[in-house]
């Protein structure tokens, strides 16, 4: 469990940050339609690909049991295709309130946010936290964002290095990793008073 702010964080290995004081459950960069995109142009993705973005929400909305889902942008990757319509399924079957802080990739038309019933802002301030989907100062706020795909090579005997994704804390933010398969890393390099948590298989470890 991560303190900001007298507020408990705890960081998942699937990606998501759960807001323990107010049973928010963050999740940014998931990406839906970006395999869907990638079959369309000849890329070699298994179809079966697609719904492995949602069974790991799923297991995250199980085992968390959130008040509310909040997706920090980049819920979606272009235009429409098969991914939203499995989406819009995929919504009516969740008890918890769903809201969408825009991300330069969600350009699908408004028309569908409205008949997904998604609520959609461009940032939201909670107490003393500024959740958008750009990494962003704000005065006397702490930013939660994602965007960047954050990841950190860890390196072992023999040259050997192995990436993971990580969340990425400075003294006024936090990155959370990209919760969607195939979006790739944006490797960080932490200095003092920043901290990395990698997520590995099963468990977020912090780096010393």
């Amino acid at each position: 469990m991560i303190t900001i702010k007298d507020q408990h964080f705890t960081p998942d290995a699937s990606g998501v940050l759960f807001w323990e004081n107010n049973k928010i459950l963050l999740v940014a960069d998931v990406h839906f339609g970006k395999i869907a995109h990638f079959r369309k142009y000849g890329s070699a993705v298994p179809s079966s690909a697609i719904t492995v973005n949602f069974k790991k929400l799923d297991e995250a909305i199980k085992k968390y049991n959130p008040r509310k889902l909040i997706f920090l942008g980049d819920l979606f990757h272009s235009d429409y295709n098969q991914e939203f319509k499995l989406f819009e399924h995929w919504v009516k079957h969740q008890n918890c309130s769903i809201l969408l802080i825009k991300g330069n990739h969600d350009i699908v038309h408004p028309s569908f946010f409205k008949k997904a019933n998604l609520e959609v802002l461009p940032h939201l301030i909670i107490g003393d936290f500024y959740l958008t989907h750009k990494p962003e100062h704000k005065p006397n706020l702490f930013t939660l964002c994602g965007h960047l795909h954050p990841g950190y090579a860890l390196s072992g005997l023999g040259r050997q290095k192995l990436r993971l994704p990580c969340f990425y804390q400075t003294e006024n933010q936090m990155i959370l990793p990209a919760f969607g398969t195939f979006t790739g890393l944006y490797l960080v390099k932490s200095m003092p008073n920043e901290s990395v948590y990698v997520c590995t298989q099963n468990e977020v470890i912090k780096v010393q």
